[in-house]
């Protein structure tokens, strides 16, 4: 992922909307500053990141014999981006892990600036194998190169070749070579070719270039690629996969069946959120079309609403799921703040990922593994929160804590209108306009998380219930600007929002909040809506934060059952 992209009208029209940061800088003279010490205040307990210093992408998620491998980007010099690896870790539950040496660092011709993102992919004779983006120059030419195993009895496979018969593919006259990266996992066609996937940009149009190889050595290019959007930018980490239509379960990548759809997800460089969409995939045409309930672009389905991207999915075949990570960046924008602090960048808890009932959205849900680390539970069950009420949830760390709340309501009558200007909006504006503290009918209601006793500072997590036209829209809120750490004017702070897909049939909302010391990760309505903010308290740190349940809508609210626990820290060695 290259992380330098030019400012164009398109661009500077996004920020003014929405507010979102699209770019990194990158800081020559900072990227080799080792951390002098490493601060740990807001270093997370159960979210996986390195000892030290910057990390972005995860790489080649895996299963392989036994073990499970999450590769990242990786920079062991510095806290921000710069002299990037391949680091490795292994875990035998992804919530545990153990850092090993970098599998991919730059070192040969066809890499010598720069060892991008990547995927890996199951051989049949249980081989796996790299693809990953590497630096051929000083001008940032993208190629495609392959790593293997240098020892498959090694349980751990530390040491990784890349052979000098690299690269597999270099990009035609037909491809912008500076915006040409990050191959997914391959997939088996009927025909036996494998094919693969790179993200590219062709005049704002976001490309999937597709590839097809019989040995998978020698790759051609499809004369047209998978799919493409217009007007979309740069497509990062293209992912592209199967779900089932009738159950949970993962599929692999390769696996053809009747009653399938199809994902495409890019992530978008200009926006830098993570878009997807549902389809069909024609396998003789090698043709991906979205579902006409799939809308291609900025205003599409999003894998989750806030600071998430880069993401990668595999197939576990030993629990039969599909699994995704993302990266979660910092809010601080100056380099300096992470210099100071000695480290940047966690990965979001892995989740499990499927095909909601409907085949119009995906649905995600932390791992169940996490659950492990649960300790002290607290319950609360039947409770009634009145216009204005919040209560407090004791006996439990409220730093560190994993809370799962279903809240319900008798009426819908007391929803306010949906102000129709609301329309060409994101969500995240809706939020900011009509955040927690503005009274409203039904909602908003949720959870007060991080918050210090006095309530100088918070991060509420909270829905509100709008009535448009016929229907009902739910916003889904996680705002961290009552966070209240403040480097400087340009720290990032924004109230990140989604609206969740329900029928409100059984007039409830579920909610399940891991909040983690700087970051609180959310799951709206069994996790049809997700939505990761990173936050940085200065009061409510450790044992002095605060958890609350809290209702502002004249609607009572109920809550029918509260499970909160204290979360263990993983052990990351």
């Amino acid at each position: 992922m290259e992380f330098v992209i030019s400012l164009v009208c398109l661009i500077v029209v996004f920020f003014n909307i929405n507010g979102v940061f699209g770019s990194h800088k990158i800081y020559l003279d900072l990227q080799s500053s080792s951390a002098v010490s490493v601060k740990n205040v807001h270093r997370t307990g159960f979210h996986f990141q390195p000892p030290k210093h910057w990390i972005n992408d995860p790489n080649a998620p895996m299963y392989y014999n036994g073990i499970y491998h999450l590769f990242y980007q990786y920079n062991p010099k510095g806290s921000v981006w710069g002299n990037i690896v391949w680091a490795h870790s292994v875990s035998k539950d992804l919530i545990h892990w153990i850092h090993l040496e970098p599998a991919i660092y730059p070192s040969k011709k066809f890499d010598k600036y720069g060892t991008w993102s990547g995927s890996a992919t199951i051989l049949p004779s249980n081989k796996p194998i790299i693809l990953y983006t590497g630096l051929v120059d000083a001008n940032k030419t993208q190629v495609q190169n392959y790593a293997v195993p240098a020892n498959l009895s090694d349980p751990y496979l530390r040491k990784w070749i890349k052979p000098d018969n690299n690269p597999l593919i270099v990009p035609d006259m037909s491809i912008n070579k500076t915006q040409f990266r990050d191959p997914t996992t391959a997939w088996m066609g009927q025909d036996g070719h494998w094919r693969i996937l790179v993200g590219s940009l062709r005049k704002q149009r976001g490309l999937a270039i597709l590839y097809k190889s019989r040995d998978f050595i020698r790759w051609v290019k499809a004369k047209h690629p998978l799919h493409s959007s217009a007007y979309t930018g740069n497509w990062e980490c293209p992912d592209f996969f199967p779900v089932s239509l009738q159950s949970s379960n993962g599929l692999d990548a390769s696996y053809y069946g009747e009653n399938t759809k199809y994902v495409l997800k890019n992530s978008l460089d200009v926006t830098r959120f993570e878009y997807y969409t549902i389809g069909t995939y024609d396998i003789k045409r090698d043709r991906y079309i979205p579902d006409k309930t799939s809308i291609d672009g900025w205003k599409g389905l999003r894998l989750d609403y806030g600071n998430f991207y880069a993401s990668k999915s595999f197939y576990d075949p030993v629990k039969n799921r599909r699994i995704v990570w993302g990266w979660t960046n910092e809010s601080d924008i100056l380099p300096d703040d992470d210099i100071k602090k000695g480290w940047a960048g966690i990965q979001a808890i892995p989740r499990k990922v499927w095909l909601d009932p409907s085949g119009k959205q995906l649905v995600q849900w932390p791992v169940e593994e996490l659950e492990t680390l649960r300790k002290q539970k607290v319950q609360l069950s039947n409770k009634k929160l009145n216009k204005g009420e919040m209560d407090e949830v004791k006996g439990i760390t409220p730093a560190q804590a994993d809370v799962e709340v279903t809240f319900s309501f008798a009426s819908l009558d007391k929803a306010e209108q949906f102000n129709p200007k609301w329309a060409d909006l994101y969500a995240q504006d809706v939020c900011a306009i009509k955040g927690s503290t503005i009274q409203g009918g039904l909602g908003p209601f949720g959870l007060v998380t991080l918050a210090s006793k006095n309530l100088q500072e918070y991060i509420p997590v909270f829905f509100r219930v709008f009535k448009a036209q016929r229907n009902y829209k739910v916003l889904m809120c996680s705002d961290a600007r009552r966070s209240t750490l403040k480097h400087s004017e340009a720290m990032y702070k924004p109230s990140f929002a989604g609206y969740v897909n329900v029928d409100l049939i059984d007039k409830k909302l579920s909610l399940r909040s891991l909040i983690d010391n700087s970051v609180v990760e959310s799951f709206g309505a069994g996790g049809k809506t997700c939505i990761t903010s990173r936050v940085y308290p200065t009061l409510a740190i450790h044992d002095n934060a605060h958890l609350f349940v809290f209702n502002n809508g004249t609607e009572t609210i109920k809550i029918e059952t509260l499970n909160a626990w204290s979360m263990d820290t993983s052990n990351i060695t």
